[in-house]
């Protein structure tokens, strides 16, 4: 790994814990789970075990709302066009600061009945707008992130879901990146995790649908994860995620290094400016604008000497790309051409 690694927003080296459960289980559950003989039934309860923990590990509840993924944007891909697809005629608020795997496929299978709603200038979702547009009628669904994967502003997941409750719309959550990093949210009706931000393996994941959303399917193809996902089932990589959030990090130690992190660099340089600063935030990331300075230049200079950062989402298409969350915000081009974004390790 990079001596100085500080993009944990995108990915996270693989845990020991995780590395361990992997290969324990590659070596002797390699049999397929949905077969009929013995070894395989034995894959099959080993695949139902990580079923139940993980379930317990978010919070409690039945174990049957969690169907396992390829990660992350399979399952807002999947989810979002199963909404789309039951409930033709009705609308879906959207938060302009979703990650691409939300916002695309809610373009693609909302056309023409899609609402953007808003953010505040510390990156928050505008409630008011939000409840605004519940309240107005025909928006069936909100897809609103539990943590912005570029600032790291963390929303404000009760109220959204009480809105939604009392409009009679579905909440589709990602958490991506507070899954592992804080409590999972238990009030929300489509939930999605990723295995690799949290020291998992890349290429697994998954959605826990709530009662509200029992109906909803992700791809057709097979009977696997209670026909609501088609197609053989990692089992390594399931019982390695499951493994990875079993380990745990002491993260609510880390927003007081977060902060003095911060401090540090704005005495250093002056004129650093923290975004979302007054919002509350994950405890490992900061999202500086510095004074001068384009972003390629400065992640090539800091990459020579070992330090590994981003300027916003790997999905973004370059170091001088533009940051549809900061233009959410407010931020002009000037601004977000002189970002970093630095995300710790727990």
């Amino acid at each position: 790994m990079t001596p100085a690694y500080f993009d944990h927003n995108a990915t996270t080296p693989l845990s020991s814990a995780a590395r361990q459960a992997w290969l324990e289980t590659a070596d002797r559950y390699w049999h397929n789970p949905s077969s009929l003989y013995p070894p395989a039934g034995a894959a099959r309860r080993r695949l139902e075990d990580a079923r139940e923990q993980l379930a317990e590990l978010l919070g409690g509840g039945d174990s049957e709302e969690v169907v396992f993924t390829s990660g992350a944007t399979e399952a807002n891909n999947g989810a979002l066009a199963s909404i789309a697809s039951l409930a033709p005629d009705a609308h879906c608020a959207v938060a302009a600061f979703e990650h691409p795997s939300v916002l695309a496929p809610a373009r693609r299978h909302f056309a023409g009945r899609l609402v953007e709603n808003g953010t505040t200038r510390e990156g928050e979702i505008d409630l008011p707008q939000l409840e605004t547009a519940l309240a107005g009628g025909g928006v069936g669904s909100v897809a609103v992130m539990a943590a912005n994967n570029e600032t790291g502003a963390l929303q404000p997941v009760g109220q959204i879901s009480e809105l939604c409750r009392r409009h009679g719309a579905l909440y589709h959550c990602d958490a991506a990146q507070l899954i592992g990093r804080g409590p999972a949210p238990r009030d929300v009706d489509v939930l999605v995790g990723s295995a690799h931000k949290f020291g998992g393996p890349k290429g697994v994941g998954f959605v826990r649908f709530g009662e509200r959303a029992r109906h909803l399917t992700l791809q057709a193809g097979g009977p696997q994860e209670n026909r609501r996902r088609g197609g053989t089932e990692d089992l390594p990589g399931i019982v390695a995620m499951v493994a990875a959030l079993a380990e745990g990090v002491d993260w609510a130690s880390q927003a007081g290094a977060r902060d003095r992190f911060e401090q540090n660099i704005a005495g250093r340089i002056p004129g650093t400016e923290v975004v979302a600063a007054g919002a509350p935030r994950l405890p490992n990331t900061s999202m500086l604008i510095v004074p001068a300075g384009r972003n390629l230049k400065w992640l090539t200079r800091l990459g020579r000497n070992g330090v590994a950062v981003s300027t916003g989402s790997a999905c973004s298409s370059g170091a001088e790309s533009g940051s549809h969350v900061l233009a959410a915000m407010g931020y002009g081009r000037t601004r977000w051409r002189r970002r970093r974004r630095f995300c710790r390790a727990g």
